[in-house]
């Protein structure tokens, strides 16, 4: 599991555009999305809206370790989908219809996978076959240290052999069984497949050939593909990059985050674009979206921003229709436990939790997002995917709101509570009634919280935050940056990293977690985990972690569940449901997965209102 976008806010702009020929009949269905009452027709613009600072950088679908702005994958998913396609209507499940496989069979006690590919064809007419995923094996067996990705022990580290008995069947021998669904949901979700004959090379000017083969190779390849892929000012017109085998291609692509998909004419999937031209554009502040939004028809699909919902009724009596849709994944706020200051506070359990029972989290949900947001309750969301929940979530989770609660563990572990005030450590020491170990005499109760600015409703929700938190004289000081430039400065701590320059951020919020259909902690919590960038290390959580990856015993996910929840790894919070407006004649928008809603423009088209 890996950070796939920031803020929620990803605004998707609608605007029509000249439209061809009809296709006939009076109730409209052009691939997999809802039918839309009028006749279909083909053609028209379609423009995404973007806040600024969340725009992509890389455009190489192996995104490098040290770049985790998830916006990448936005970009890519379109052009070199993932072999495992999540999301088939309003269903947050597998969908083999999309995916690039026509069979996927597990067997040797699930140990062995064999995966047999669709009789798909790359943009320049060249098959898909099984060494297009050779190649990707082959370069991430080489370089998988520098993928973000990857989850220690996992894939491809995991795997002791890849055969290919045929053209398009591939076989992988994993080193141990797995659970198959867990593999196939949070592991092959992330690996795309690539053009080996277009992109198994050292150079622009150099033949395609098998480098790939030998690790020097790979390394290579890998090192070529990667500067190439972050060299922003060639993403449209590098001939790389030409070579997909999604339904979109870019043809544009601009420094602050402007560009544009145009269908890939010879794409094999079943829901073929029927819109001309999707446009992303970036957008400073929700006023400067709701502003566009009501000037007019330029704005036809947009994320409502939450401030706004009171326009709702005003927006439906001028055509749009409103769709809500859960945000798979889970907020949270980071603590850094390296913090060469006030990581020594972070690592005591006491003091997460203390900092816990001060967020108000039902009080976030109804002010900050108006309602609509998941609860915030622990590890696992509970407003999608139920059959994950546990009890405990479902009923509100371990830490319900409870200042006299928080003020209790303060003073139960020495500290001198001073509501409004700062508190500070009278009895030193690793005690059980004492401040902790490397925790100082006078020690004083004050972090700073980083967050990705842009979205009025976050600065509302820290700003409630640092007020709940002073009620027991913990001080918290705000500060907001660009996406971007908070992924850039916040780097992953642990008790190696420290201390150095990206481990001077004390709490972080990046958004939100995004999770695949199995919201596991692997990756996340587990000690070795690329994205526990605030070095929690925990021997029980790693093990409840590899029981959900190794079995498939629904309780070992609960234990899990309910282990991390008490523990507080990150510190919980509610996450924004995003709030669609869109012109009732586009089709294809509803119903939405959470895990493609904006991501798959293929299945969009406008129609013609019946007569």
């Amino acid at each position: 599991m890996r950070i796939r976008r920031s803020l929620t806010i990803t605004v998707t702009a609608l605007a029509v555009a000249a439209a061809a020929a009809a296709c006939g009949g009076t109730t409209s269905k052009i691939g997999s999305g809802a039918a839309v009452k009028g006749q279909p027709l083909k053609g028209g613009t379609v423009t995404v809206a973007q806040i600024s600072g969340t725009s992509p950088n890389d455009i190489f679908p192996l995104t490098p370790a040290t770049n985790s702005n998830g916006y990448n994958l936005d970009l890519t998913e379109g052009e070199w989908p993932s072999l495992v396609y999540i999301g088939d209507g309003g269903n947050s499940v597998v969908n083999t219809k999309e995916s690039l496989y026509s069979s996927l069979t597990w067997s040797d006690n699930d140990s062995v996978i064999t995966i047999v590919l669709k009789p798909w064809k790359w943009s320049d007419g060249t098959p898909i076959t099984a060494r297009d995923f050779t190649f990707v094996y082959n370069l991430l067996k080489a370089n998988y240290n520098d993928w973000i990705y990857y989850n220690p022990g996992l894939f491809p580290a995991d795997v002791t052999s890849v055969t290919t008995p045929s053209t398009n069947t591939v076989v992988i021998h994993l080193d141990r069984s797995y659970n198959p669904d867990f593999y196939v949901d949070d592991e092959l979700y992330y690996v795309p497949l690539m053009p080996q004959h277009a992109w198994d090379k050292t150079s622009l000017t150099g033949t395609a050939g098998n480098y790939d083969e030998t690790t020097a190779g790979a390394k290579a390849v890998w090192n070529f593909l990667q500067k190439q892929g972050s060299d922003i000012a060639t993403f449209a017109t590098n001939p790389l990059w030409q070579v997909v085998d999604g339904p979109w291609k870019v043809s544009q692509f601009q420094s602050d985050g402007y560009y544009v998909w145009v269908p890939n004419p010879n794409y094999s999937g079943p829901d073929k674009p029927a819109v001309s031209k999707v446009i992303y554009v970036p957008f400073t502040t929700d006023a400067a979206t709701m502003d566009t939004l009501r000037s007019g028809t330029s704005l036809t699909v947009a994320p409502l921003p939450l401030n706004d919902v009171a326009q709702i009724g005003a927006l439906q009596r001028e055509g749009y229709a409103v769709a809500s849709v859960p945000t798979p994944g889970v907020a949270e706020i980071v603590p850094n436990l390296y913090n060469p200051v006030n990581g020594p506070l972070l690592r005591q359990l006491y003091m997460r939790q203390a900092l816990e029972y001060l967020i108000n989290r039902p009080q976030i949900v109804s002010d900050a997002f108006h309602g609509y947001a998941d609860p915030g309750n622990g590890p696992v969301p509970t407003t999608y995917g139920q059959q994950w929940a546990s009890p405990l979530e479902k009923a509100g989770g371990p830490y319900s709101y409870s200042p006299t609660k928080a003020a209790a563990l303060l003073k139960a572990h020495g500290w001198t509570v001073v509501p409004n005030g700062t508190d500070t450590c009278q009895q030193p020491g690793t005690g059980p009634s004492q401040c902790g170990a490397g925790v100082a005499a006078g020690a004083k109760l004050t972090f700073q919280l980083l967050y990705a600015s842009g979205s009025a409703y976050y600065d509302q929700m820290n700003a409630a935050i640092q007020t709940s938190e002073a009620q027991d004289g913990i001080n918290i000081t705000l500060k907001s940056e660009p996406f971007n430039t908070l992924v850039a400065t916040t780097g992953t701590c642990n008790a190696q990293a420290h201390p150095n320059s990206i481990c001077s951020w004390q709490l972080q919020q990046f958004g939100y977690e995004p999770y695949s259909v199995d919201p596991t902690g692997s990756g996340i919590f587990n000690t070795d985990g690329n994205n526990n960038y605030g070095g929690y290390q925990n021997p029980e959580m790693d093990q409840l972690i590899n029981a959900t990856e190794y079995g498939s015993d629904p309780s070992a996910f609960f234990t899990y569940e309910d282990f991390a929840a008490q523990q507080l790894p990150w510190l919980w919070l509610p996450n924004q449901t995003t709030v669609y407006v869109y012109k009732k004649n586009l089709a294809g928008f509803v119903p939405a997965s959470p895990f493609d809603f904006t991501l798959n423009p293929e299945v969009w088209y406008y129609v013609k209102p019946a007569s």
